[in-house]
């Protein structure tokens, strides 16, 4: 008898777990949001009423999505967060993705302006060179977090809008489409806003395809920080190195520079490497096991961040670049 409770409760335990995962078609069908939802894009996109009904027929809610966006890795301290991205395999990563893409780097350097060791550790952060682009179809994914997650639906219901556009723009299955759990697409991962806006058909082949055109990948990435004002050979951020405490009241407000550098030379803030005195910076500190680090960033540090809004996210992206440059002058 014991036994066959256990067994029992074990089985309910498992469908239960594989119920949160997976989630059920159908879960939107008879949701008031999603049927005014429909009308709208009936109404303002000229969509056909009943393919939409027929999607959101096949879509379903996702409590591990749910799950997922409470704890994103940007919640974590600067001393969690580095070792995520700062690791030998990356970085080699980086190294051998530049090697084969040397060429296609370069003419997108020359084209954009946007350093091509920072179009590589973009995609090294967001995906591993495109080892992972997620593995959520993106309908399932934006229709949660538009009419399930009530902190950021508003967010995602437009995101859901531009990605029902982006799918017939770029003929893309709606349907079968895979991503993040909060919807982002391909090897630089952008939500579908970012998508229509950003990307770019640099191999000319008539379609933006940011899952299989290295050409479109590498190109979008550097349009999308080229069109976020990309100061070209402009220094990204260089690490506090005084002896003396750093006054909390420098640390900046914003991570958009509003002072020049001199400003925090003149407070007696020393960095390595030096930078320009004219060039705008910001103070930024970060936590490490033994206390703070601080360092001077610059506009495109700032540049950095539109693409992740996290400073974490900026400076990883960052350290990653000057490693994978390091190793693959070393090469």
């Amino acid at each position: 008898m014991l036994k066959n409770i256990s067994l029992k409760t074990l089985l309910i335990t498992l469908l239960s777990v594989l119920s949160i995962g997976t989630g059920c078609a159908g879960d939107f069908t008879d949701n008031p949001q999603v049927q005014q939802f429909i009308d709208e894009m009936v109404k303002s996109h000229d969509f056909d009423r009943q393919q939409l009904e027929t999607l959101f027929a096949q879509a379903k809610k996702r409590d591990d999505i749910l799950k997922a966006i409470s704890r994103p890795a940007e919640s974590k301290a600067w001393y969690e967060y580095r070792p995520i991205f700062l690791q030998p395999k990356r970085i080699q990563g980086g190294v051998e993705f530049w090697k084969q893409n040397a060429e296609l780097l370069a003419k997108t350097e020359k084209e954009f302006g946007v350093d091509a060791a920072v179009i590589v550790a973009i995609i090294g952060v967001e995906t591993r060179y495109g080892a992972n682009t997620g593995s959520y179809r993106v309908i399932d994914a934006l229709s949660t977090l538009a009419f399930d997650y009530p902190p950021r639906s508003k967010f995602f219901r437009s995101e859901l809008e531009q990605f029902l556009i982006l799918s017939k723009e770029e003929q893309v299955d709606p349907a079968s489409a895979k991503g993040s759990y909060a919807g982002a697409m391909g090897y630089g991962q952008f939500i579908p806003s970012s998508y229509r806006h950003y990307a770019v058909d640099f191999d000319k082949d008539g379609k933006r395809d940011l899952w299989g055109s290295l050409e479109d990948i590498i190109g979008s990435v550097a349009n999308y920080f080229h069109q976020h004002h990309w100061k070209p050979g402009e220094p990204v951020a260089s690490k506090v190195i005084s002896d003396k405490p750093v006054p909390e009241s420098l640390i900046s407000k914003s991570l958009k520079p509003a002072e020049k550098a001199s400003h925090f030379f003149a407070a007696g803030i020393d960095v390595s490497p030096p930078l320009p005195a004219d060039m705008p910076a910001a103070l930024l500190k970060l936590a490490q096991r033994d206390g703070p680090e601080y360092w001077l960033v610059s506009h495109n540090f700032y540049v950095i961040t539109r693409y992740n809004r996290s400073p974490l996210y900026a400076m990883a992206v960052f350290q990653l670049s000057e490693a994978i440059r390091d190793a693959y002058q070393q090469n």
